[in-house]
């Protein structure tokens, strides 16, 4: 379930900036660039606590 949460609010918020984004430059708003650019942000966004530590690092020769 937190998969399916985690890629419903980067899809809104990825929506919503493009549209923004797209506003400010003066461009047709692109349903598909976001849909793209929502489903590489939700990867990285799962991945990144896999390759974090889980412990605090250790502090060696402290002064």
């Amino acid at each position: 379930m937190k998969y399916f949460w985690t890629f419903f609010w980067t899809f809104l918020l990825v929506q919503m900036l493009n549209y923004v984004a797209g506003a400010m430059l003066g461009v047709a708003f692109d349903l598909n660039s976001g849909t793209i650019i929502a489903i590489v942000a939700t990867i990285i966004i799962l991945a990144l606590p896999a390759v974090l530590p889980n412990e605090p690092e250790e502090k060696h020769g402290l002064h």
